[in-house]
């Protein structure tokens, strides 16, 4: 079965909008993994308006299955990972003030700098994946950097699956088929939701893992988070 990682952004951003500690970021984590779930994702930006640097902290002993922090390399985001050595470290090219992750890393462009973050990820023994869009160039030049994965930007996918589901996967099957060429592992995210998993996973040859955030928390709000956990679960069975 393809792993489900939970992305848990969404319960920091409900309690940061009142102040205190609710809903509890901690619990939230331990009750995703009680549920179902095989991995819990954060991504900490530099503003701190969801995940915090103190959220990471206090989660590290609280993730028993697998720890994916994502977000853009910076030296604090570099030094965070360091101390708290999650399973996975997922790198993103997110401006500072950016909403959310809109696109992949030019591997050709920021080759040399991916190696030198990378091999320091790998000498504290922590596996690494990149953010990527379904372009077989940027795929190719990622494998000189020595990544373990890549983590296929889905957002194109979803966008147009409703309209034709065939060719909305046709380049992401395309691009899976070059990472496995190239001996990476293949994780995928963003925006994919209970309408459009099932068929992106059935159709994504060596899909290891997806990291869901927005649409699985905000589908517990009607269907409850454990029942859900379920639901996205039952979608990767392939």
């Amino acid at each position: 079965m393809i792993r489900l990682s939970v992305n848990i952004n969404k319960i920091a951003s409900l309690r940061n909008a009142r102040g205190g500690n609710i809903p509890d970021v901690q619990k939230t984590a331990v009750d995703c993994q009680q549920f179902g779930a095989e991995g819990i994702t954060v991504h900490p930006r530099p503003d701190q308006r969801h995940i915090t640097y103190k959220d990471v902290a206090l989660l590290r002993p609280l993730v028993t299955t697998e720890f994916n922090i994502e977000g853009n390399p910076t030296p604090d985001f570099v030094e965070l990972v360091l101390t708290n050595k999650p399973e996975q470290v997922t790198l993103v090219p997110d401006d500072p003030n950016q909403l959310t992750s809109d696109h992949g890393w030019d591997t050709i462009k920021h080759k040399e700098f991916l190696k030198q973050i990378i091999r320091q990820f790998h000498d504290a023994g922590i596996r690494t994946s990149i953010f990527v869009d379904a372009n077989t160039e940027m795929i190719k030049h990622a494998r000189d950097t020595d990544t373990d994965r890549i983590e296929l930007y889905t957002e194109a996918y979803a966008a147009n699956y409703l309209e034709n589901r065939d060719k909305a996967v046709a380049d992401f099957v395309t691009a899976a088929e070059t990472a496995r060429q190239c001996g990476l592992g293949i994780n995928a995210g963003h925006d994919l939701n209970l309408d459009n998993l099932a068929y992106f996973a059935l159709n994504i040859p060596g899909l290891l893992e997806v990291s869901i955030g927005h649409a699985l928390i905000a589908d517990a709000l009607y269907f409850g988070l454990e029942n859900t956990i379920q639901l996205y679960r039952r979608q990767l069975i392939v």
